[in-house]
């Protein structure tokens, strides 16, 4: 509210004696008028604040009314009468133009009225709810309104002033503080505030407009505005400065689109002047000519006008906000600078302006680190932002930077990686100056130009090698690199063409480069979608659908030809050959006929026939089985050539193995082979190895060789572990084919025979006790590998029998308490027993990672056993003990095992967590008596910190939906008080439970109980605090006991005296308000638990009334029982601990907990 400025007599006769002017309470305009804050007496400024708060109660209503949903929108804005122009803008019912044109008419009537009704309106759209007086300052010295230019805060009332000056009035804005905390209407959500805003902009655009043809030129209305809002982008209120900005901005651009409009009128007036003038005889004037010269001289000035006023409020509101520290504010300044550049480069493309500009960016550090910035697309937009920097701006960023923006290529959120590979296309491949690019009709210039760019990008990958993905790099570059990595042609003739001069040749490390290029450009052709971590499969419109089967086969019908070529060229490099070999499973492989290139696929078969007889090393033998497997499908016409290739390769292989086994178990059972033998049939049974993999060769019976072999060395021993390790995984292959055969034929409705079935589960049996034993085996690698065969031959035989015909039930098998107990020890000796070596210490990184990368498979195996419930739940506790100190190394594993088991069983799973504490705790404490350091408290050393630190990681791993888990926690509580208040007392104290520090441990699942649930914990907690102890906790070994309480009631006491009396502060309820809950246990009973009375016994740990993990009732209980009626009965304890006696509480020390407790309810199938 604002107040109008006094009568002109009284205005000017206070004016002459130099005093302040304000105006009566009766000019207030929706509200009042108030005095000189400074000249306030503590009890006026009292009744100033009830004033505040009646006004801020009013304008909250308002805002509530004008919030209102869409559908009630329209009745409740016919509640609200719009007064103000604020009132009128906020609700936009009327077309904005009309409240122009009436806002003008008012201000023709009486300029300082209207003009007082726009101040009002944009300290409103501040959001202010306080009050606004004016007073002349025409006679004041330049130094006393200095002097009264002032904001500060009155601690007696708690209101900020803050003073304006609004030509020709010194404005004082009055409002509560608190009020910042609330939002103002340019930062508020919401459709209404959304709305707002767009009526705000709208109605400064339209001021402007309407009045450029009439006040606008006037010397007061703008000076008023300009005045007004220079002087809110000084305040210290952050909506005082973001909506004076917002709006000074808003009106420069409206300002300029009136100067534009200026241009058009000014040209035509001189047009029309220089036709007038030519009609007009020389020498001569007249009255018409006389008219346009005056109209043009008038158009030619007003621009300058606008000029002025725009440079105005720009150096009082933008040059002061363009670096304010709110980001929205700096925004706005920068936003409309760059709308100015484009509308009128006339004035704001000069250095005047555009130094702010540079000095926005000068800071390019600030700009480059963005590029990391957390939010991904702010990291793209500053990525683009630095591009352009880059390419247009010489030298304003320096090489170190642009280096760091070239790794980005292989960021995984492919935006960011593809603006990174567009910059780097842009700097890699640019020419030098002065040097043209190679006409491309010329074959020999285009495959040096070629060869070039190609350098360059392997150059940069050796160099810059950040990364060793060549996939991601090529996915990087597929939208800018021109066609350079679809040149199928010439990247090709790179490898198979010898160089015409040196300089053109390739190293060998460029030559593996460019294949694993070319391999990942296959891909990128053939898939179309990003590589796995960059997102999602791209879905393609049907053009571009087309365009990549376009692609593909143009892709396969240059490698058909040409890859047959360049295996025999690199036959002997194996990393070069691995990546050829994965091109055919891209092939379009129809190509093979309608090409009628049939000989190139008989070449194919041939190189990979080589190679599978020259070479012993795994990843080439698995890639010439996939190329088989994709080449072998039974409905390409190619199937019978393929077919018959693969059947001679393995006939080959069987029978070179078949001669070497015979030779080998002739010469005295083997011990007479030399190590050549071996070697040999080593390498031979590691390609059948690889073939079995991906294909049947159930036919040709090797499993029943290799189970033979291992056989032998169960009982021999002497084998390498080149040899048994093929012979393990050949086996459990074999065994698979016959599961797999037996299961096809029983969904053909040809089910196999019990023969058969038995004959399999035999098999199965003899491979899994050979898996046993080889867990003892002396090499690390073997061991290894039959503990990762026994985990999935496990997971196999455990659910059959469950979906297929029950005949299969024949091969079902679970581990016995005995292999479980063998498997864990082999975790603990495997993966947690090697931790703390020194030689695991000082290995090198590759090693060591090599080796966490295995100790991972051999966790993960048997997390799997524990989540496909192969082996007990329980066994799992030995994994948790090591969740802490292996958190970099397997967290992430052990804690799905935590969620897998989670969701098999809540309460089981929350048993294993509660056990692996006990058992960490006992252990803990056996050394802490171990080493007789009674001087040092329990709970206060390193290994104590570390339990409790995991008891928090596990009440993590709950998450926040404290329904789902509520069974589990109060499960804990319960098991973990139980463990607290029982066990052997070794303390000196006798009263002292011998495990009470561990119910600091379990106070880290306090907040994880519902409310209701928290009082259950703390009742079945007083049922273990005797008398006795409430007389003896003190010291600081009861310290975990008040802290656990405090968890659960939430409060926090320090004082260890007032742990005794902190008991009877939330007593157990009156024998009339008996809390009731029901439990369900095991059996599917449910059973009543009543809460103990007003007498306080001791309870049975085995009776119904412990606190068990608990299927709640989901309404408030509310006790209607007679106060005279009996209370439910305690439970008696079946040993008196430590001479207790039952007591009885004094009445007066009962609280009536007459308050509603929801109690909310699951079903029994929830939970």
């Amino acid at each position: 509210m604002i107040a109008e400025p006094s009568p002109a007599p009284d205005t000017s006769q206070k004016e002459n004696d130099g005093q302040e002017a304000t105006a009566p309470a009766s000019a207030v305009q929706n509200g009042g008028c108030v005095k000189n804050p400074s000249n306030l007496t503590p009890k006026e400024r009292r009744k100033v604040r009830e004033q505040y708060e009646n006004v801020r109660k009013k304008n909250i209503l308002r805002r509530k009314r004008s919030s209102q949903p869409e559908s009630i929108e329209d009745e409740v804005e016919e509640m609200v009468e719009a007064v103000t122009l604020f009132e009128v803008v906020s609700l936009g019912k009327r077309a904005m133009q009309s409240v122009v044109d009436d806002w003008i008419e008012a201000y023709k009537e009486d300029r300082d009225l209207a003009l007082l009704d726009l101040i009002n309106f944009f300290i409103q759209c501040s959001g202010c709810q306080g009050m606004v007086t004016a007073e002349m300052y025409q006679s004041l010295h330049s130094s006393d309104i200095l002097k009264k230019m002032i904001e500060k805060f009155d601690e007696e009332t708690g209101l900020q002033y803050k003073r304006i000056m609004a030509r020709p009035w010194i404005l004082t804005v009055t409002w509560p503080m608190e009020l910042e905390d609330e939002g103002y209407p340019l930062v508020k959500a919401g459709p209404h505030w959304k709305k707002f805003k767009a009526n705000f902009c709208e109605f400064t655009a339209v001021l402007i407009q309407q009045c450029q043809y009439s006040i606008l030129y006037d010397g007061y209305l703008m000076n008023t505005i300009t005045s007004l809002l220079s002087g809110l982008t000084g305040s210290v209120v952050r909506a005082f400065r973001h909506t004076s900005t917002f709006a000074a901005m808003k009106l420069v651009t409206a300002l300029v689109s009136v100067i534009q409009n200026l241009d058009v009128s000014i040209h035509n007036a001189q047009q029309l002047y220089e036709v007038e003038k030519n009609r007009t005889p020389e020498g001569e004037t007249g009255p018409r000519l006389d008219e346009l010269d005056r109209k043009r001289k008038e158009c030619q000035q007003k621009p300058v006008e606008i000029e002025n006023m725009m440079n105005a409020l720009f150096k009082g509101t933008f040059v002061q906000r363009y670096r304010d520290i709110i980001p929205e504010i700096r925004i706005v300044c920068i936003e409309e600078m760059g709308s100015w550049l484009k509308l009128y480069p006339n004035m704001f493309l000069n250095d005047s302006y555009l130094k702010y500009v540079g000095w926005m960016l000068y800071d390019k550090s600030r700009i480059v680190s963005m590029t990391t910035d957390k939010e991904p697309e702010v990291a793209v937009e500053a990525m683009k932002l630095v591009m352009l920097m880059v390419l247009h701006c010489e030298n304003t960023v320096s090489s170190e930077e642009c280096e760091a923006m070239y790794h980005f290529v292989y960021a995984t959120y492919r935006p960011l990686a593809v603006v990174a590979g567009e910059l780097l296309c842009k700097r890699l491949f640019c020419l030098p100056p002065g040097e043209e690019e190679a006409p491309h009709s010329q074959k020999n210039s285009k495959f040096v130009y070629s060869l070039s760019r190609l350098k360059k990008l392997i150059t940069f990958f050796l160099n810059h090698g950040f990364h060793k993905h060549v996939t991601y790099l090529v996915d990087s570059l597929w939208d800018w690199e021109d066609g350079l990595l679809r040149d199928w042609e010439c990247l090709t003739n790179l490898l198979r063409d010898k160089p015409m001069r040196k300089e053109e040749a390739f190293t060998d490390a460029q030559e593996s480069v460019l294949v694993e290029i070319i391999a990942a450009a296959v891909r990128q052709t053939a898939e179309g979608h990003p590589p796995v971590g960059r997102g999602g499969r791209k879905v393609l419109t049907a053009k571009e659908r087309r365009t990549q089967m376009e692609e593909c086969a143009r892709m396969t019908e240059r490698f058909i030809v040409v890859l047959p070529e360049l295996l025999a060229k690199y036959s002997s490099d194996i990393e070069k050959v691995t990546n050829f070999l994965q091109i055919p499973q891209y092939y379009n492989l129809n190509v093979y006929v309608t090409g009628r290139l049939e000989k190139y696929l008989d070449a194919l078969l041939k190189e990979m026939k080589e190679l599978v007889h020259r070479h012993t090393d795994l990843n080439i033998l698995e890639a010439c089985s996939k190329v088989y497997s994709i080449l072998c499908n039974e409905q390409l016409t190619i199937y019978p050539i393929v077919s018959e290739a693969l059947r001679q390769l393995i006939d080959d292989l069987v029978d070179d193995f078949s001669q070497l086994l015979d030779d080998f178990f002739q010469e005295e059972e083997g011990f007479g082979v030399n190590e050549e033998h071996i070697f040999r049939m080593s390498c031979t049974l590691k390609k059948l190895t690889a073939f079995h993999n991906a294909h049947d060769l159930t036919g040709w019976h090797i499993g029943d060789r290799t189970l033979k072999i291992l056989n032998f060395e169960k009982e021999n021993g002497g084998l390498p572990a080149e040899t048994l390790i093929p012979a393990l995984q050949c086996s459990y292959f074999a065994l698979l084919w016959k599961l797999e055969l037996a299961t096809e034929s029983l969904v053909a409705e040809t089910p196999p025979s019990q023969e058969a079935l038995s004959e399999l589960k035999e098999q199965m049996t003899c491979f899994r006790l050979i898996c046993e034993s080889y867990l003892n085996h002396h090499n690390k690698d073997v061991n290894e590998k039959a503990f990762i065969l026994l985990c999935d031959l496990l997971i196999v035989l455990s659910h059959q029998g469950v979906d297929e015909d029950e005949d299969f039930a024949l091969l079902k098998f679970l581990p016995d308490h005995d292999l479980q107990s063998r498997m864990i020890e082999f975790v603990k000796d495997h993966v947690f027993g090697e931790n703390n070596l020194p030689e695991e210490m000082n290995r090198e990184e590759a090693h060591r990672l090599d080796s966490i990368y295995r100790k991972r498979i051999i966790l993960a195996e048997y997390c799997k056993l524990i989540a496909y419930n192969v082996v007990e739940m329980m066994t799992a506790v030995e994994i948790y003990k090591h969740y802490m100190q292996t958190y970099h190394d397997f967290g992430d594993i052990i804690k799905e095992t935590i969620n897998r088991t989670r969701h098999n069983d809540r309460i089981e799973s929350a048993r294993t967590l509660i056990v692996c504490l006990q058992e960490l705790y006992q252990n803990h404490m056996a050394t802490y008596c171990s080493n007789n350091s009674r001087k040092k408290q329990i709970d206060s050393s390193a290994s104590f910190a570390s339990i409790k630190e995991l008891a928090r990681r596990f009440s993590l791993t709950f998450g926040w939906d404290q329904m789902n888990s509520r069974e589990s926690i109060a499960m804990i509580h319960k098991e973990g008080i139980d463990f607290a208040f029982h066990g052997d007392s070794q303390d000196i104290d006798y009263y002292l439970p011998p495990n009470l520090t561990f119910l600091a441990i379990i106070s880290e699942f306090s907040n994880k109980l519902l409310k209701p649930d928290k009082k259950l914990v703390y009742y079945y907690l007083q049922e273990f605090v005797t008398d006795h102890m409430l007389l003896t906790c003190k010291g600081e070994k009861w310290h975990p006991l008040y802290c656990y309480r405090s968890s659960l009631i939430g409060t926090d006491d320090d004082a260890e005296s007032t742990i005794a009396s902190s008991f009877r502060e939330w007593p157990p309820p009156d024998r009339s308000k008996v809390f009731a809950t029901k439990r369900k246990f095991s059996d599917g009973n449910i059973v009543d638990i009543s809460l103990p009375g007003s007498s306080r016994q001791p309870t049975d740990l085995q009776s119904d009334s412990q606190l068990s993990y608990f299927s709640w009732k989901s309404k408030t209980m509310h006790s209607e029982e007679n106060t005279g009626g009996e209370a439910s009965p305690a439970v008696q304890d079946k040993t008196l601990r430590m001479g207790d006696s039952p007591d009885i509480l004094p009445e007066g020390q009962t609280e009536d907990l007459s308050e509603d407790i929801d109690v909310l309810e699951t079903d029994e199938g929830n939970l």
